[in-house]
């Protein structure tokens, strides 16, 4: 199992950090006290194997406001525990400088934890809160500078660092759908094929779905079809690689044809095939294909 600590400076970008872990897969944990990292390790360990990468970010939000100044004493002895133990464990530290973090707080009108508590000035709070987490910058396995770098750079930094298979970076859902029962709303592509030849009017294919050869057959028998299905992949390769340099980490392309059953799911299918071809992670999902059913 890996174990990844991810700690840093507060406003350094551990939550798009997070965020990214989870995406390509971690089992991430937010805001857990240093104390009790050693203690959730053991559980994750005892899991049989169905935690295979996991992810906890702590910082100095995790103790109360009076005990902040020791919160990472026993944390240290536990790294060892774990480490002879056999886990590996890896602490990833992210940072920014304090004219960077100081912007960042201005734009969000945030207040930074030991302010709140300890009545500092950013400046001040900044000071002690490099202080405190000092040991645990130099044990990094991991160092991150997001000075530069915006929350999309950030995200995909990240999930270079982290993942194990470069097809996961981004994951591709295909669906198809009925215009009749609704659009696909939470689609980033949608493709209205209802311009090509209707199988329903055909009495030997109304009952089937575009899982079903004849039907495939005979939607792709069409030139407009195949031209169609040509632009489409031409489309979708010009585009992946461009949301993928942006940081996305998921991508929603759906078909629509009339009731759900027969065009959109033949594109869904075939579109699913070519981009899984491709290496990429795909999964479809044909949302209308059971409402309505003809028998």
């Amino acid at each position: 199992m890996n174990f990844l600590i991810v700690t840093g400076l507060s406003g350094a970008g551990k939550s798009t950090a997070a965020n990214a872990l989870e995406d390509i897969g971690f089992y991430v944990i937010d805001n857990i006290p240093p104390q009790l990292i050693p203690k959730f390790a053991d559980i994750c360990m005892q899991s049989s194997g169905q935690m295979n990468n996991v992810a906890v970010v702590t910082d100095i939000r995790g103790s109360a406001a009076d005990d902040r100044s020791d919160i990472f004493s026993e944390l240290h002895g536990g790294l060892e525990y774990l480490k002879n133990s056999g886990l590996e464990v890896r602490i990833l530290f992210l940072d920014a400088p304090d004219s960077v973090l100081i912007n960042r707080y201005k734009e969000t009108r945030r207040v930074h934890p030991l302010e709140k508590s300890r009545g500092l000035t950013l400046t001040s709070a900044l000071a002690e809160e490099r202080a405190m987490l000092a040991r645990l910058r130099e044990s990094a396995d991991y160092y991150v500078d997001t000075s530069g770098l915006s929350l999309a750079k950030l995200r995909d930094r990240i999930s270079d660092m982290f993942i194990e298979d470069p097809s996961e970076k981004m994951r591709v859902k295909v669906v198809s759908f009925g215009f009749k029962y609704g659009a696909c709303l939470d689609a980033d592509l949608v493709f209205d094929v209802r311009c090509l030849p209707n199988p329903f009017y055909i009495e030997e294919l109304k009952r089937l779905t575009g899982l079903d050869a004849p039907v495939r057959d005979y939607v792709m028998s069409f030139p407009q079809s195949v031209e169609l299905e040509n632009k489409l992949r031409d489309l979708l390769d010009f585009l992946i690689p461009l949301y993928r340099n942006e940081g996305k980490s998921s991508l929603v392309v759906a078909f629509g044809c009339t009731g759900g059953k027969h065009r959109s799911i033949t594109f869904a299918e075939r579109t699913c095939e070519y981009l899984s071809a491709q290496g990429l992670k795909v999964k479809v999902d044909h949302r209308d294909i059971e409402i309505g059913k003809i028998k």
